[in-house]
């Protein structure tokens, strides 16, 4: 295959991945339509890195293209997180060590990645942070293999295991230290290669279907949320297991719709839990601009009630109470509240007033 017929072939892949701007139910709006211009681009990003330039299992780095605080978003990203990623194989072993810093939650997980195929990125094995071992140093090490090893801490693999993925959460991230994460192959190091044409082409394959996938799920999650504007449902947790959700963690996921002198009350008790937080996203679940606006709130930085409840406030303008949450310029969007470790999982009372 010639240069141009491959390129082409791309970009016809690409214009097609980008139907789901143009769905029925997709927002119209000039900001809405170029906000998912970019997130297209966003996706393309991401997508690019992990099918192409760190695909190969054979000499595996994490990486952390889904980075909020990069501007890549997807799928009602964390601005706590520090999301690691890197590309493995059942066929393969790998140690992975580092320094466990003071982040309070780190996990790890393995995950079967189909979101090329159906959207999902179903569990294969996990490995909570309290359960690594941490030398008087700070340091960890474990093993991810199919098979148990002999001794220390493991991350089970399968056959289907496409990727590891890793997340640190933090609470207030001026002041605490991130874990340093690596991973190597154990067994002898491949030799190098040359760039495979055949190969390349199903790498090209797999990004434009990538971002195909990933914005038709997200898009399907969003229509689905718009049934109950103004809430934040249970809506069952084993859907957003499967599309690689942490099992330690609860998701309450909403689609709010605001006039500009109305403000979204949810009030709620809160859980005996290692974390929570609640944040606002746009059409596209991408969390809003929280390095510049207020438009998230964790444990840290949100106030309780006398009596131990939580209450969010979500508007255009400063209501004045409970603990405000910016709309971003936005009329409409999608919100997640997580908890994290929780004994239990309350669901939030939820209106719409009048300011």
């Amino acid at each position: 295959m010639d240069a141009n017929r491959m390129w082409d072939e791309f970009c016809d892949d690409l214009r097609e991945a980008g139907r789901a701007l143009m769905a029925e139910s997709a927002p119209r709006t000039p900001l809405d339509q170029a906000e998912g211009v970019r997130y297209l681009i966003r996706l393309l990003r991401y997508a690019s890195i992990n099918a192409i330039e760190y695909a190969d299992p054979r000499w595996p780095q994490f990486t952390n293209a889904l980075d909020p605080h990069l501007k890549c978003k997807i799928g009602a990203d964390n601005p706590d997180n520090i999301y690691m990623r890197a590309n493995v194989s059942g066929r393969y072993r790998y140690r992975i060590s580092g320094t466990r810093g003071t982040v309070p939650l780190l996990t790890f997980g393995s995950k079967a990645n189909r979101y090329h195929v159906d959207g999902t990125m179903a569990s294969t094995g996990e490995l909570h942070g309290d359960d690594l071992t941490v030398d008087a140093d700070g340091r960890f090490s474990f093993i991810a293999s199919v098979d148990r090893p002999e001794s220390g801490d493991w991350l089970p693999l399968t056959e289907k295991t496409t990727n590891i993925t890793g997340r640190q959460s933090f609470q207030d991230r001026a002041s605490e230290i991130p874990a340093e994460v690596g991973i190597e192959l154990i067994g002898p190091v491949p030799e190098p290669e040359p760039l495979d044409p055949d190969r390349f082409r199903d790498q090209l394959r797999t990004t434009t279907r990538f971002v195909r996938g990933t914005a038709a799920t997200f898009a399907g999650w969003t229509r689905r949320f718009m049934s109950r504007p103004n809430e934040l449902p249970d809506w069952g947790q084993e859907g957003f297991q499967t599309a690689g959700g942490d099992p330690a963690i609860f998701y309450l996921h909403g689609y709010w719709r605001l006039a500009e002198d109305e403000a979204w009350v949810i009030e709620t008790e809160v859980p005996d839990c290692e974390y929570w937080n609640f944040v606002l996203q746009n059409r596209w679940m991408e969390s809003l601009d929280h390095d510049r606006m207020n438009t998230y709130v964790n444990n840290h930085t949100g106030r309780l009630n006398d009596d131990g409840t939580l209450t969010i406030v979500v508007s255009a303008m400063d209501p004045g109470y409970g603990n405000w949450i910016s709309t971003g310029f936005h009329p409409e969007g999608t919100a997640l509240l997580r908890w994290v470790g929780a004994k239990s999982h309350p669901l939030p009372a939820t209106r719409v007033v009048r300011l």
